[in-house]
This record gives structure tokens, C-alpha cells and sequence, in this order.
């Protein structure tokens, strides 16, 4: 890890040495502003997340305070056309390295190459500066898309390496994605010779309305088992197929000056399904959130997942409630409730009460 983090800085230092260079061919060293060239290409982010939590999961009561993601990224532009991004999370691991290339004179076509979130679902692209939950994905696109809790692929952030190209076409009406990844998941080589494919299609017929399909066609090496695939043991290898449509419809665009007063009502819902082996799972989420006052909205979601279709007490139904307050652009409160439904090979039913602070820039 250590090396990989040093090797995607360096990296990022070589791009930047080398567009400031290329200028440097054009204006002698006395004419450049070294600094101010540095600092015009390079933009940095960040947020932190953390709170507290408790639950009563299977008749023990647990309640903790936690740290969940401090993120750092680093933007390099290197021409009006090649770009440089490296993120790292220092409450975990590096979670993406990976550089844009625009090939055409519009946004028809970029590649990508590196490390980066995968393009499965709707929700996995989104940041968690946005998303309405707590806990962030839902059942079904957090086991699915790889973010976590599927024991035989790790947890992995929705991430992985490969290439990618991706575009708008028809003047923004329709977006593409199309790549070819390890399926690994982050910072791990593939662990066969087999590569996944994953596309996505995202039309947007109106303002604010937009229409997602995506699926994924690859395979798995387990690291690890899970009791609802008794049949793939680790170190299989495996077949590992997706799929997904859903919708996402905004009243209004968001606008971070006026985050108490431009904030839209949105609603976003999706049906997901795969396949690990000859074992099926499939569920689905709907989750809103409406303003209610200067800088208070409701936030109400309901998903289930079944993750194994052919057996019976493998699903599990949430249903959340709960406030958020914007406080200052980016930045939030969180409280929430989920009242969790457990099929019998799960456990009995409980209750999670979840708070949490964002501070992002």
C-alpha cells in the first residue's frame, strides 16, 4: 500500500513537472510564475465523516462512536484535454488513481485509465457528500456494486481497475459508459485472467429526470465464502453478472451558494439483480429528500435484498426516517432511524439509530 501510494503521487508530480514544462518551451523561466502555474492546475478536496450509532442487532445493544471516511483528492489539469486525479481515504486505503484523456473536441469521447469507482447502479458513481443515507448505498447496491458485505469479493468501495471510455452525446441527452476492469475490486491484482465488462446508459429526456441502466458481465475469484453461496468456496473462481435500471428526478439543480435556499426536492429508485455461480439475488430501494425549512430536509428511504432467491430467510427490508440539516454549503447534520427486517437465516429484527457530521470543501 505504502508503494502504492508513493507511486501515484510521484505520478501525479511527473504530470504536473510536465505540463509546466511544455509551457516552459513557450516563455522563458523569468516570464513563468512557477507558483501561480502550480496552483492554477491543481484543485483539493476533502470531507470527513463521523457520528455515532446504535443498534440492538440481534438482541445485544451496541452503540459506538465512529470515524467513517476522511478523504483528500488532488485534481491535476494537465492540458485542456489530460487530467490527473488521486484520492485517499486516511481512515482506510487509497481508493482511486486514475488519469482522463479527452480524445474528441467535445465530450463525445474521454478514456479513462486507472482506478476509479465501477459504473454499475445508479448510486454507486454518487459521492457520499450527496447521498441521502447514513450508511450511504442500499442493500442491493452496496453488495452488488462491491462497496461491501459480499464476503467472497471483500470490501472494495464500489471500486476497481481498468479502462474506460465515456461520453455525452446529442447534446447532453445521453451519457455512456463502457469499461473493462479486473473485477478485484481496490488496490489487488486480478485474481484470474478474466476480465469484467461493465456499461451503463444514462438518457435525460428532460430537466432533472434521468433514466439509468447499467449492467456488468464477469467473473469472480472468491476470498473469501458466504453462507447464502455455500457452493463457491475461496479461491474459486466464478461466474459474476449484473444488472440494474432505475430513475433519479430532481425539482431544480442543487446550487452550493445557496445551499439553504436552492436545495431540490429529489427522488431516486431502482431494481437491481445478479448472479454469484447458479445462486441468484435481486432487490430494489426508492429514496427522497424534501426541504422542509432554511436548510432542513426530511430524508425517507425503503429498500430490500434477497440474496439468495432460491432459499428461503436471506432477505432483509429497511426502512429509514430521518432529518438532515445543511449548515454551511457541503457541510451537514445527519440523524436517522432504520427499523431493519430480517429474514430467519439472518436474525430478528432491530433497530438502528444513526447521527452524523459532514465537513467537506
Amino acid at each position: 500500500m505504502k508503494k502504492q501510494l508513493q507511486v501515484a503521487t510521484l505520478a501525479l508530480l511527473m504530470a504536473v513537472f510536465s505540463s509546466t514544462a511544455a509551457m516552459g518551451q513557450q516563455k522563458s523561466d523569468t516570464d513563468i510564475d512557477w507558483m501561480k502555474e502550480l496552483t492554477s492546475r491543481i484543485t483539493l478536496n476533502g470531507y470527513a465523516q463521523g457520528g455515532y450509532s446504535w443498534q440492538d442487532a440481534n438482541g445485544k445493544q451496541r452503540n459506538d462512536f465512529n470515524l467513517k471516511r476522511t478523504l483528500l483528492w488532488a485534481k491535476a489539469r494537465i492540458t485542456d484535454r489530460w487530467s490527473f486525479l488521486f484520492m485517499h481515504d486516511f481512515s482506510s486505503v487509497v481508493q482511486e488513481f486514475y488519469t482522463d484523456y479527452r480524445l474528441s473536441n467535445d465530450n463525445a469521447l474521454t478514456i479513462r485509465v486507472g482506478q476509479f469507482k465501477n459504473s454499475y447502479s445508479l448510486e454507486n458513481p454518487l459521492s457520499p457528500v450527496v447521498l441521502e443515507l447514513i450508511d450511504i448505498c442500499s442493500q442491493p447496491v452496496t453488495y452488488l456494486s462491491g462497496c461491501g458485505s459480499d464476503p467472497k469479493h471483500g470490501l472494495n468501495y464500489g471500486r476497481d481497475m481498468g479502462a474506460m471510455i465515456y461520453g455525452e452525446l446529442f447534446n447532453d441527452f445521453l451519457h455512456y459508459e463502457l469499461a473493462v476492469m479486473n473485477g478485484q475490486g481496490v488496490n489487488r491484482r486480478d485474481g484470474n485472467n478474466k476480465k469484467d465488462l461493465i456499461a451503463k446508459i444514462d438518457i435525460r429526456p428532460i430537466d432533472g429526470l434521468r433514466l439509468v441502466a447499467s449492467g456488468q458481465k464477469g467473473y469472480g475469484h472468491a476470498i473469501g465464502t458466504a453462507a447464502w453461496n455455500p457452493d463457491i468456496l475461496e479461491g474459486d473462481d466464478y461466474t459474476r453478472d449484473r444488472y440494474s435500471v432505475g430513475a433519479e428526478y430532481k425539482v431544480g439543480s442543487y446550487a452550493p451558494g445557496k445551499y439553504k435556499e436552492a436545495r431540490p426536492i429529489s427522488i431516486r429508485a431502482e431494481w437491481l439483480g445478479g448472479k454469484d455461480g447458479t445462486v441468484g439475488s435481486r432487490g430494489g430501494y426508492v429514496t427522497a429528500a424534501i426541504p422542509l425549512t432554511s436548510g432542513i430536509d426530511l430524508v425517507a428511504s425503503g429498500d430490500t435484498f434477497d440474496r439468495n432467491t432460491k432459499m428461503d430467510g436471506w432477505d432483509q427490508t429497511n426502512i429509514t426516517i430521518g432529518l438532515q440539516y445543511w449548515y454551511y454549503k457541503k457541510c451537514r447534520l445527519q440523524l436517522q432511524y432504520t427499523r431493519c427486517l430480517c429474514g430467519d437465516m439472518i436474525g430478528k429484527d432491530y433497530n438502528w439509530i444513526q447521527s452524523q457530521i459532514q465537513v467537506a470543501f
